[in-house]
């Protein structure tokens, strides 16, 4: 207990930025908690803060040490609220990633219901295309468009599939003409999407018939609605989810072409530690998000108007 007691007295130590701001929220003099952080320091060898005579601020091993714990210390807190039925209520801080356009485009949309359903969360929500380290970043939960699980102590939940379609804009196909079968695309500018696992080369399928080509073109981006944009200003030919322009290609303003193949399929997912007790927070983020994300999903109108 004792233990516990001083590492909650570090974690408030560098929230609040100093001894006194610590004592005051745990009750103690600023002296006791000085105290506590010289016996952690000394235990471990490694010096936990920056002092000045101002404020103190966490070394880079503080600033370590204090995510680890502080996520420790919440879910032992979300454990001890699971004791009591009645406490045992969705609250606390959600940290969620993302990649940026399902986020844009099929997550955020969402996201003020569940904030207005669930008043005692509070979440932050990281879109970035980068590959989090879910559990050393101190991640709640990640959602990522395949289930590469680089962690055993990770659970991955299908959420939606995103199909994809080869497309282009009338006026580029006007001027470089229609694909007629994928061997075709070798003539023609491929804009490629660079952090897929298909940037090099695409896969089609018709019955036993199977085609990989590979992708050339001078252009190569890692955010799909920058695609689109450059779809729509005749810019090339994309492999693209086809959520991401359904709109446009019903509108007229591309066109998908090769529709005889099959094309790739990309299931996204919902990845988190398993490791944790699954808190009230998280489970009911997760069941908002199978509610709420259409497997057959569309592109927002605000990133389907015409230049949008």
């Amino acid at each position: 207990m004792d233990s516990l007691r001083i590492l909650r007295a570090f974690c408030l130590t560098v929230e609040e930025g100093s001894f006194a701001g610590a004592a005051r929220r745990l009750g103690l003099t600023p002296a006791a908690v000085g105290k506590m952080i010289a016996g952690l320091e000394a235990e471990h060898g490694v010096r936990l803060f920056h002092r000045t005579t101002r404020r103190m601020s966490p070394t880079q091993a503080g600033q370590e040490h204090h995510r680890r714990v502080s996520r420790i210390l919440e879910d032992l807190e979300e454990a001890n609220r699971a004791l009591d039925p009645q406490r045992d209520r969705p609250s606390g801080s959600l940290l969620v990633s993302a990649p940026m356009t399902l986020g844009l485009t099929h997550l955020s949309p969402t996201i003020p219901g569940f904030l207005s359903r669930y008043p005692e969360i509070t979440l932050d929500l990281r879109l970035d295309d980068r590959r989090v380290d879910i559990i050393g970043e101190g991640f709640d939960l990640a959602i990522r468009g395949k289930a590469i699980l680089e962690d055993s102590d990770l659970v991955a939940r299908p959420l939606m599939t995103l199909n994809h379609v080869v497309c282009a804009s009338p006026t580029y196909l006007a001027a470089q003409g229609e694909p007629r079968e994928p061997e075709a695309l070798a003539g023609h500018d491929l804009i490629r999407f660079s952090l897929s696992g298909h940037a090099n080369s695409w896969t089609f399928k018709k019955g036993e018939r199977q085609v990989s080509i590979p992708t050339r073109g001078r252009y190569a981006v890692t955010n799909s609605l920058a695609i689109r944009e450059a779809l729509l200003a005749g810019a090339g030919m994309s492999l693209i989810p086809e959520t991401y322009v359904r709109a446009d290609i019903a509108a007229g303003r591309l066109k998908a072409v090769l529709t005889d193949w099959s094309m790739i399929e990309i299931t996204v997912y919902a990845i988190y530690p398993s490791r944790r007790l699954l808190s009230p927070k998280v489970r009911v983020f997760l069941d908002y998000l199978l509610e709420s994300l259409d497997r057959e999903a569309v592109i927002p109108e605000a990133y389907a108007a015409d230049g949008g």
